[in-house]
Protein backbone atom coordinates (compact mmCIF):
# COMPACT_ATOMS: atom_id res chain seq x y z
CA UNK A 1 0.00 0.00 0.00
CA UNK A 2 1.36 3.41 -1.04
CA UNK A 3 0.17 6.53 0.74
CA UNK A 4 0.07 9.47 -1.65
CA UNK A 5 -0.78 13.17 -1.28
CA UNK A 6 -1.71 15.43 -4.19
CA UNK A 7 -1.53 19.16 -3.48
CA UNK A 8 -2.54 21.90 -5.93
CA UNK A 9 -4.55 25.04 -5.17
CA UNK A 10 -6.41 24.44 -8.46
CA UNK A 11 -8.89 21.69 -7.56
CA UNK A 12 -9.43 20.66 -11.20
CA UNK A 13 -5.68 20.19 -11.65
CA UNK A 14 -5.45 18.25 -8.38
CA UNK A 15 -8.22 15.89 -9.48
CA UNK A 16 -6.48 15.38 -12.83
CA UNK A 17 -3.24 14.49 -11.07
CA UNK A 18 -5.15 12.06 -8.86
CA UNK A 19 -6.76 10.32 -11.86
CA UNK A 20 -3.40 9.94 -13.63
CA UNK A 21 -1.88 8.53 -10.45
CA UNK A 22 -4.72 6.04 -9.99
CA UNK A 23 -4.31 4.84 -13.57
CA UNK A 24 -0.54 4.44 -13.16
CA UNK A 25 -0.96 2.45 -9.96
CA UNK A 26 -3.35 0.07 -11.70
CA UNK A 27 -0.91 -0.38 -14.57
CA UNK A 28 1.89 -1.10 -12.06
CA UNK A 29 -0.42 -3.49 -10.18
CA UNK A 30 0.12 -1.42 -7.03
CA UNK A 31 -2.38 -0.34 -4.40
CA UNK A 32 -2.48 3.25 -3.21
CA UNK A 33 -4.48 5.56 -0.98
CA UNK A 34 -4.57 9.07 -2.42
CA UNK A 35 -5.45 12.18 -0.41
CA UNK A 36 -6.11 15.43 -2.29
CA UNK A 37 -5.28 18.86 -0.84
CA UNK A 38 -6.04 22.27 -2.31
CA UNK A 39 -4.21 24.16 0.45
CA UNK A 40 -0.53 23.57 1.18
CA UNK A 41 -0.99 24.66 4.80
CA UNK A 42 -3.55 21.89 5.33
CA UNK A 43 -1.11 19.27 4.05
CA UNK A 44 1.67 20.67 6.23
CA UNK A 45 -0.61 20.63 9.30
CA UNK A 46 -1.58 17.00 8.73
CA UNK A 47 2.07 15.94 8.47
CA UNK A 48 3.48 18.05 11.32
CA UNK A 49 0.60 18.10 13.81
CA UNK A 50 -1.40 14.96 13.04
CA UNK A 51 1.60 12.83 11.95
CA UNK A 52 0.15 11.76 8.62
CA UNK A 53 2.50 9.49 6.67
CA UNK A 54 3.02 9.66 2.90
CA UNK A 55 5.31 7.70 0.59
CA UNK A 56 4.82 10.17 -2.27
CA UNK A 57 3.71 13.79 -2.54
CA UNK A 58 2.75 15.46 -5.85
CA UNK A 59 3.20 19.22 -5.39
CA UNK A 60 2.42 22.33 -7.34
CA UNK A 61 5.15 24.92 -6.73
CA UNK A 62 3.24 28.19 -6.87
CA UNK A 63 0.55 28.05 -4.17
CA UNK A 64 -0.82 30.51 -1.58
CA UNK A 65 0.55 30.07 1.93
CA UNK A 66 3.53 27.72 1.79
CA UNK A 67 4.83 27.32 -1.74
CA UNK A 68 5.76 23.86 -2.97
CA UNK A 69 9.44 24.64 -2.37
CA UNK A 70 8.78 25.80 1.19
CA UNK A 71 6.56 22.82 1.89
CA UNK A 72 9.18 20.38 0.62
CA UNK A 73 11.77 21.85 3.02
CA UNK A 74 9.39 21.72 5.98
CA UNK A 75 8.13 18.15 5.54
CA UNK A 76 11.53 16.50 4.99
CA UNK A 77 12.41 16.39 8.73
CA UNK A 78 9.11 14.60 9.39
CA UNK A 79 9.14 12.36 6.31
CA UNK A 80 12.84 11.98 5.41
CA UNK A 81 12.20 9.18 2.90
CA UNK A 82 9.19 10.73 1.17
CA UNK A 83 9.41 11.01 -2.62
CA UNK A 84 8.33 14.41 -3.97
CA UNK A 85 7.31 15.16 -7.55
CA UNK A 86 6.98 18.83 -8.49
CA UNK A 87 4.40 19.68 -11.14
CA UNK A 88 4.87 23.23 -12.39
CA UNK A 89 5.01 25.48 -15.42
CA UNK A 90 8.20 27.17 -14.22
CA UNK A 91 11.22 25.31 -15.54
CA UNK A 92 13.66 27.56 -13.66
CA UNK A 93 12.75 25.72 -10.45
CA UNK A 94 14.33 22.48 -11.67
CA UNK A 95 17.78 23.31 -10.24
CA UNK A 96 16.33 24.17 -6.84
CA UNK A 97 14.33 20.95 -6.93
CA UNK A 98 17.53 18.96 -7.40
CA UNK A 99 19.14 20.67 -4.43
CA UNK A 100 16.13 19.68 -2.31
CA UNK A 101 16.58 16.05 -3.40
CA UNK A 102 13.25 16.11 -5.23
CA UNK A 103 12.54 12.84 -6.98
CA UNK A 104 11.26 14.32 -10.25
CA UNK A 105 10.31 17.61 -11.90
CA UNK A 106 7.31 17.48 -14.27
CA UNK A 107 6.49 20.49 -16.48
CA UNK A 108 2.76 21.15 -16.74
CA UNK A 109 2.89 21.51 -20.51
CA UNK A 110 4.11 17.90 -20.80
CA UNK A 111 2.28 16.46 -17.80
CA UNK A 112 0.19 13.83 -19.61
CA UNK A 113 3.39 12.14 -20.79
CA UNK A 114 5.87 12.90 -17.99
CA UNK A 115 3.75 12.40 -14.87
CA UNK A 116 2.83 8.75 -15.56
CA UNK A 117 6.50 7.95 -16.21
CA UNK A 118 7.52 9.67 -12.97
CA UNK A 119 4.95 7.77 -10.90
CA UNK A 120 5.95 4.46 -12.47
CA UNK A 121 9.57 5.23 -11.57
CA UNK A 122 8.59 5.94 -7.96
CA UNK A 123 6.89 2.55 -7.75
CA UNK A 124 9.97 0.84 -9.20
CA UNK A 125 12.28 2.63 -6.77
CA UNK A 126 10.17 1.72 -3.75
CA UNK A 127 10.16 -1.91 -4.85
CA UNK A 128 13.97 -1.74 -4.98
CA UNK A 129 14.16 -0.24 -1.52
CA UNK A 130 11.87 -2.79 0.14
CA UNK A 131 12.30 -6.29 1.36
CA UNK A 132 15.93 -7.33 1.85
CA UNK A 133 17.81 -7.27 5.12
CA UNK A 134 21.35 -7.93 6.37
CA UNK A 135 21.54 -10.23 9.37
CA UNK A 136 24.12 -9.92 12.15
CA UNK A 137 24.23 -13.06 14.27
CA UNK A 138 26.35 -13.58 17.37
CA UNK A 139 26.05 -15.79 20.45
CA UNK A 140 24.12 -13.07 22.26
CA UNK A 141 22.06 -11.34 19.59
CA UNK A 142 20.33 -11.51 16.24
CA UNK A 143 19.91 -8.22 14.39
CA UNK A 144 18.35 -7.57 10.99
CA UNK A 145 19.05 -4.32 9.17
CA UNK A 146 16.91 -3.50 6.14
CA UNK A 147 19.02 -2.82 3.04
CA UNK A 148 17.08 0.38 2.41
CA UNK A 149 18.04 1.61 5.90
CA UNK A 150 21.79 1.19 5.32
CA UNK A 151 23.58 4.43 4.43
CA UNK A 152 27.14 3.11 4.26
CA UNK A 153 29.54 0.55 5.73
CA UNK A 154 33.06 1.43 6.79
CA UNK A 155 36.14 -0.51 7.83
CA UNK A 156 36.59 -0.65 11.59
CA UNK A 157 40.05 -2.13 12.12
CA UNK A 158 39.75 -5.75 10.99
CA UNK A 159 35.97 -5.54 11.32
CA UNK A 160 33.19 -3.40 9.83
CA UNK A 161 30.61 -0.89 11.03
CA UNK A 162 27.22 -0.54 9.37
CA UNK A 163 25.82 2.98 9.56
CA UNK A 164 22.06 2.85 9.13
CA UNK A 165 18.94 4.84 9.96
CA UNK A 166 18.69 3.04 13.30
CA UNK A 167 22.28 3.74 14.34
CA UNK A 168 25.68 2.05 14.08
CA UNK A 169 26.05 -1.74 14.18
CA UNK A 170 29.41 -3.46 14.61
CA UNK A 171 30.13 -6.60 12.58
CA UNK A 172 32.99 -8.98 13.40
CA UNK A 173 33.75 -9.49 9.72
CA UNK A 174 35.96 -7.76 7.20
CA UNK A 175 34.50 -5.08 4.95
CA UNK A 176 34.97 -7.38 1.96
CA UNK A 177 33.06 -10.19 3.70
CA UNK A 178 30.13 -7.87 4.41
CA UNK A 179 30.21 -6.65 0.81
CA UNK A 180 30.06 -10.19 -0.53
CA UNK A 181 27.24 -11.14 1.84
CA UNK A 182 25.19 -8.11 0.79
CA UNK A 183 25.52 -9.25 -2.80
CA UNK A 184 23.56 -6.39 -4.33
CA UNK A 185 24.68 -3.90 -6.96
CA UNK A 186 23.38 -0.88 -5.02
CA UNK A 187 26.30 -1.29 -2.62
CA UNK A 188 29.51 0.09 -4.13
CA UNK A 189 33.03 0.84 -2.93
CA UNK A 190 33.87 4.55 -2.96
CA UNK A 191 37.16 3.91 -1.18
CA UNK A 192 39.04 0.83 0.02
CA UNK A 193 37.56 1.41 3.45
CA UNK A 194 33.99 2.46 2.62
CA UNK A 195 30.96 0.99 0.85
CA UNK A 196 27.93 3.20 0.11
CA UNK A 197 24.32 2.40 -0.75
CA UNK A 198 23.65 4.05 -4.14
CA UNK A 199 20.01 4.60 -3.18
CA UNK A 200 21.13 7.15 -0.58
CA UNK A 201 23.56 9.08 -2.80
CA UNK A 202 21.97 12.44 -3.61
CA UNK A 203 24.93 13.97 -5.43
CA UNK A 204 28.58 13.46 -6.36
CA UNK A 205 30.40 16.76 -6.07
CA UNK A 206 34.03 17.80 -5.62
CA UNK A 207 35.11 14.23 -5.03
CA UNK A 208 32.49 13.66 -2.34
CA UNK A 209 29.43 11.43 -2.20
CA UNK A 210 26.68 13.51 -0.60
CA UNK A 211 24.02 11.36 1.02
CA UNK A 212 20.36 12.19 1.60
CA UNK A 213 20.94 12.26 5.36
CA UNK A 214 23.44 15.12 4.92
CA UNK A 215 26.58 13.02 5.35
CA UNK A 216 29.44 13.69 2.93
CA UNK A 217 31.92 10.88 2.25
CA UNK A 218 35.20 11.23 0.34
CA UNK A 219 35.58 9.22 -2.85
CA UNK A 220 39.14 8.16 -3.57
CA UNK A 221 40.58 9.41 -6.86
CA UNK A 222 41.10 5.82 -8.01
CA UNK A 223 37.40 5.06 -7.50
CA UNK A 224 35.82 8.33 -8.68
CA UNK A 225 35.23 7.51 -12.35
CA UNK A 226 34.05 3.99 -11.56
CA UNK A 227 31.65 5.31 -8.91
CA UNK A 228 30.07 7.70 -11.42
CA UNK A 229 29.73 4.91 -13.98
CA UNK A 230 28.19 2.54 -11.43
CA UNK A 231 25.64 5.15 -10.35
CA UNK A 232 24.66 5.94 -13.95
CA UNK A 233 24.42 2.25 -14.81
CA UNK A 234 22.35 1.46 -11.73
CA UNK A 235 19.71 4.11 -12.34
CA UNK A 236 19.80 3.57 -16.09
CA UNK A 237 19.00 -0.11 -15.53
CA UNK A 238 16.40 0.22 -12.81
CA UNK A 239 14.54 3.41 -13.73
Amino acid sequence: MLYIAVCDDDNAAAQTHKKITELCLRQCESVGEITVYTASDALLYDIVEDHFFFDLILLDIEMPGNTGMELAKKVKPYLPNVKIIFITSHIEYAIDAFELSIFRYVPKDDMEKRLPAAIQDVVKLMELEDGKAYTIKTNSRLEKISYKEIFYIERDGKNASIIAAGGVSKVRKSLQQVYEELGEEEFIYIDRGCIVNIIHIMQVKDGMAILKNGKSLPISRSHLQQVKEQINHYWGTHI
